[in-house]
């Protein structure tokens, strides 16, 4: 890496936290943690990281928390670390604005490889953003394509990374279906541990940022018992 990275550890255990910090150190990375969600909240804010660990289960303030409260000002990657299999905990991370999650225990070379991919998408969408302007105009609705922007009725949309590429994906492909798997290989991507509920809650959420009633969908619609698919209005 040319310059390091940032990252930003809020876990709570400590000893989980080291392991960590030693690990990503002796990548190259430059690493801060915070030990309770206050307090992390704070650095995630202010110390301006390139990706946040964020733990689930904190004192004073969950991971839940923190995460809705960084996507109210920041769209630094948030990677979600859950302590069990449950799915409830990482759909709410998800709906919240977080990029992806993995559950402990975890190896800390897919741990290591999840935060690379993440990192490497924001350095591409920052790259994109410096290139000529390619606006797709669908109605109502345009896509710049090479810089990550989508406007509804000229207002220009917040979307995160992966519901930008996810749209991306499908706008290319206009009409064309695509499994829940499909769209986890091919947008994911990166040796995804994820499941397919992953892709539900990113359209969910597309859903409520691009249409005028969420549950009466005109851009991304549903196949039934197949997938999902982008359409003109």
């Amino acid at each position: 890496m040319d310059e390091k990275k940032k990252i930003l550890i809020i876990e709570d255990e400590k000893s989980i936290s080291d392991i960590i910090k030693f690990n990503l150190v002796k990548e190259g990375f430059d690493v801060d943690t915070a030990y309770d969600g206050r307090e992390g909240l704070q650095k995630a804010l202010n110390a301006g990281p390139d990706l946040i660990l964020l733990d689930v289960m904190l004192p004073y303030m969950d991971g839940f928390e923190v995460c809705r409260k960084v996507r109210e000002k920041s769209s630094v990657p948030i990677l979600m670390l859950t302590a069990k299999e449950e799915e409830v905990d990482k759909v709410l991370g998800l709906e919240l604005g977080a990029d992806d999650y993995i559950t402990k225990p975890f190896g800390m070379r897919e741990l290591i490889a999840r935060i690379k991919a993440n990192i490497r998408r924001t350095d591409l969408m920052v790259s994109k953003q410096e290139a000529p302007s390619d606006v797709k105009d669908f109605g109502a609705l345009e896509i710049d394509m090479n810089r990550y922007e989508v406007r509804k009725n000229g207002q220009t949309l917040e979307l995160t990374l992966r519901e930008f590429e996810l749209l991306k994906y499908l706008a290319e492909r206009e009409n064309r279906v695509f499994s829940r798997e499909q769209l986890l290989e091919e947008v994911w991507g990166y040796e995804y541990y994820g499941d397919i509920r992953t892709v539900d809650v990113t359209v969910r959420r597309l859903r409520e940022k691009l249409e005028d009633n969420s549950s009466e969908p005109q851009y991304i619609l549903t196949k039934r018992g197949i997938g999902y698919y982008f359409a003109r209005p």
